[in-house]
């Protein structure tokens, strides 16, 4: 049977060793949690995140930016974060068919993970895995979120570099965008440039960006045209002078979610389901009381 340790001295040269780990991580299988503390993650390997609202082009967009990092000789790793149904516990995984041209590099490594009901499309397993990536010798990490109402916030105690993709015509939802997403944007890309309303809404977005005295860049792209990305990969890959004391805060931020989620094992969701079940059928359920006493 192979070992951890063998399994971590291929991570860097064999997709298949790599794929084994996230495996044995994601899914808390045996030895998981030897991986996790014999790994050496490189902290300087940059983590892109890309969020925003569905139908944005959010994966077109990750698309382009693999060719284009790709074609340059980078390494590049991708994790792209899918729902799961709060309902029936399900993943709703993609079929990443518009990433499907890229799993024939042998530069370019693509997964998908499940979000097991993390409200902001994230959960702890994406800060575990993309350790895993980052021990792995890639030069980029994306981690592609969901965007669901204002929740991708979340990204923010994850990535080095936070893109919020937006499309031309959502001019309403750019203006009651709440500020903490405004805040957790270090780049803006208006995708689908090509539709009318383009300058309009990049006008609109540094006239917000000015008015918050914010230093964040928009860029217009039209990515499944492979328009804009050179720009956009440049300023991606080029040093940025906060990088270093970011660190600090996004490392607070994983090691809180960490113990959270470590103190929280106890709790299983769907038996908290049928006792919530039970205790509701009682004349004098309170859903505080219940919280209080339950595990």
């Amino acid at each position: 049977m192979t070992s951890a340790l063998d399994l971590l001295s291929s991570v860097k040269t064999d997709f298949r060793s790599l794929a084994r780990i996230l495996t044995y991580v994601e899914n808390d299988l045996p030895m998981a949690a030897m991986l996790l503390r014999s790994l050496q993650p490189d902290l300087n390997i940059p983590v892109i995140g890309v969020t925003g609202p569905p139908g944005a082009g959010k994966s077109t967009l990750i698309n382009a930016l693999i060719d284009h990092l790709a074609a340059g000789g980078n390494k590049v790793a991708v994790l792209a974060v899918d729902p799961t149904s709060p309902f029936n516990f399900g993943s709703l995984l993609g079929d990443r068919i518009r990433m499907a041209e890229q799993f024939t590099r042998n530069n370019v490594f693509i997964r998908s993970l499940a979000t097991r009901g993390s409200l902001g499309g994230l959960s702890v397993k994406t800060i575990e895995m993309v350790d895993v990536l980052r021990a792995a010798g890639f030069d980029q990490v994306i981690v592609e979120t969901v965007g669901v109402g204002q929740s991708e916030v979340e990204i923010a105690g994850l990535a080095d570099v936070t893109i919020v993709v937006l499309v031309p015509g959502a001019g309403d939802e750019v203006q009651n965008m709440k500020s903490g997403v405004m805040e957790i944007a270090d780049v803006f890309v208006v995708n689908k440039a090509d539709r009318d309303g383009a300058d309009a809404a990049v006008a609109n977005l540094e006239r917000m960006v000015h008015m918050k005295s914010l230093d964040v860049p928009v860029f217009k792209a039209v990515a499944n045209r492979k328009e804009g990305i050179a720009p956009l990969a440049a300023y991606l890959t080029s040093p940025h002078p906060h990088a270093d004391t970011r660190k600090l805060a996004l490392a607070t931020e994983k090691a809180w979610k960490l113990i959270a989620a470590r103190r929280m094992q106890s709790i299983d969701k769907q038996q908290l389901r049928r006792a919530l079940h039970e205790a509701m059928q009682l004349p004098d359920f309170n859903l505080y009381r219940f919280a209080a006493q339950y595990g």
